[in-house]
Parts: structure tokens; sequence; C-alpha cells
């Protein structure tokens, strides 16, 4: 594996990893936001508010990390999607604000008309960012990023690749998000709610997968590159994705919630990854490849001296706040 694949393989992790724990976050604003009115939507808010709450902000190190070690070691194709996709970039950099501003102001609001807006503002900025970065996600793997930046700011990120791109993102995000919901409900004491979650994650899943059979035929006429990936490379992975979503909604009507969150992982990290790999050896699709996108080999040695030593000091630390979060004692809804 030459110098420059390595840190690109590195980079991707750090996509991967985000959009299973980021995603898992995001998309429980979307059981929030579908959760129904005040009353009846308490129980799932309370539940939401406890499941994200020790790691929310922590998850989006991931994001940093990916932006960090692409502008370090491919600064020309960062310049060239920053100044093509600012505009769904900034979007989501907004989403991303509003909905940490949001979740916290929510459980100090001083009347429930503030408590709904605030709601309400997590909520659906929760569902809207991550639409917007699988736009990001679909500009580039259909070749709409120029190696010169500087590419049409509104059909470069609305087109049907970034659309579908944006909704199969929103989609696994609810999944994840439903499958550890149900989890943690079922751990919490609570198997009525844990019920009333299985049933619409499956729905949510279901639709999801149909989405994602439904975008190989999108990709072949509005991004060949990537479908031919997908069909040769990427396919194995594919495969495996549609397996574990299956696996997944299978353990779900069995309600073994533990395991299915397993599956439900391998389902969304296997998908992704076949984006990646699917996309090899583009960085930037039909435009730039890795090995020409690469900067200086001191700085790509460098990077990846860095990217272990992080490895070694916050992977573990993050891991074991993971943990706390899975204990009996935080399970309970009743502190």
């Amino acid at each position: 594996m030459s110098l420059e694949t390595a840190v690109a393989a590195a980079l991707f992790v750090g996509v991967v990893v985000y959009a299973v724990f980021g995603g898992a976050d995001f998309g429980s604003g979307f059981f929030d936001l579908t959760a129904g009115g005040s009353r009846r939507g308490a129980e799932v808010r309370t539940l939401v508010d406890h499941s994200i709450g020790p790691v929310w902000e922590a998850n989006h190190v991931w994001l940093i990390y990916v932006l960090v070690t692409w502008w370090t070691a491919f600064p020309a194709s960062f310049a060239a999607a920053m100044s093509t996709l600012i505009l769904p970039l900034l979007l989501a950099l907004l989403g991303i604000v509003l909905r940490g501003a949001s979740f916290a102001f929510r459980k100090y609001a001083g009347t429930l008309g503030q408590a709904r807006l605030f709601g309400v503002l997590f909520a659906t900025s929760s569902v809207l960012t991550p639409f917007f970065l699988g736009a990001v996600a679909g500009a580039i793997a259909s070749g709409r990023v120029p190696a010169e930046g500087r590419g049409d700011l509104i059909s470069s990120w609305l087109n049907p690749t970034s659309v579908v791109g944006g909704v199969v993102a929103v989609g696994t995000c609810a999944f994840l998000a439903g499958t550890f919901l149900c989890a943690d409900a079922a751990r919490a004491g609570r198997p009525a709610l844990a019920d009333r979650l299985r049933v619409r994650t499956a729905v949510v899943g279901s639709v999801t997968g149909a989405v994602v059979l439904g975008a190989l035929v999108v990709l072949r006429r509005d991004a060949p590159t990537l479908a031919d990936g997908l069909a040769g490379q990427g396919a194995v992975l594919v495969v495996a994705s549609a397996v574990a979503g299956v696996a997944t909604l299978v353990l779900l009507a069995r309600r073994r919630f533990a395991a299915a969150r397993v599956t439900a992982v391998v389902a969304v990290a296997s998908v992704v990854s076949g984006w990646g790999v699917g996309q090899y050896p583009w960085l930037l699709v039909d435009e730039v490849t890795i090995a020409d996108a690469a900067g200086a080999r001191a700085t790509l040695q460098a990077l990846l001296v860095t990217v272990g030593l992080a490895g070694v000091l916050v992977v573990p630390a993050l891991a074991y706040l993971y943990r706390l979060t899975q204990t009996e004692p935080w399970s309970r809804l009743d502190h």
C-alpha cells in the first residue's frame, strides 16, 4: 500500500466512524421529531436526552478529524470541494450549531413554549444536517467537483445522486438511532417503549433499504464511475450491508436488541465503506486521484504518525465513555 493510499484509508476510517456514531446521534432527532405532542412524546424525548447526552458532542471529534486530515494530506482537493460545496457545508455547519444549542437550551427552557421551540430546532436540524452531508458525498461521488474548484454552487449538490445520498444518509441515521434507542429502552426496563420504537425502526429500515436499492439505478445513470466500482470492488461490501440490514430487521422482530445494534452498525459501516472502495482510486471522482491529490511526502508521513498517536490517546478514552453509558446505573431513566 502506498503512503498516500494509507493516509486516504486513515481518512476514510474517520468517515465511517462518524457515519456510525455521529449518525446514531443525528438519527435520534427523527424519533424526537415524530414522537408526538408534549405529553405523548415525553417518554421518547426523555430517552433521547438520556441516550445521547453524554456522547453527542464527543462524536464530533470524528468530523474534525476527517476535515483536518483531508485539508492537511490533500489540500488542493480540499480547497476544490470547499469552494464548490460551500453552501451545503455551511448549511450542515449551521445545523450542527443549532442542534447542539437547542439540545442544551431545551433542558433549561423557562416555559413549555420555549421547550417546544428548542425541541423543534433540535429535531429538524438533526434531520437536515445529515441530508446536507449526504448531498456533499453525492456531489463528490458523481464527479461534480472540478479539480480546480469553483464548480456550480447549486447543481453540484442539487442533483439526483446528491439527493439520493442525502435521503440515504437521513434514513441510515434514523435506522441506527432507532436500533440503539430500542436497546437503551429495553435495558432501562421500558419494554413497551422499546416495542414502540422497534416498529418505527423496522419501517425506517425497510424504507431506507428500498431507497438504497433504487439508488443503484440512479447511480448507473448519474454517477457511472461509482456505479461500476460498486458493482466491482465494492460489491462484497454492498452485499454485506444488505445481509446485515435484513439481519437487523429480523433481530428487531425477535426483540434481540443488543445483537441488532451490532448488525445495524455493520450494515451502515459496510454501505459507507462500499462507497469508499467503489470510488477508489478517485478522491474527487473523474477529476483527481488519491495519488495526484496527495501533498508532500514528509507531510503524509508526519500525519500518519500523528494519527497513530491520536488513536492511542483518544480511542481508549472514547471507548471508555461509550462503555460507561451502557452500564446498568446509567441505563436507569429515573435519575
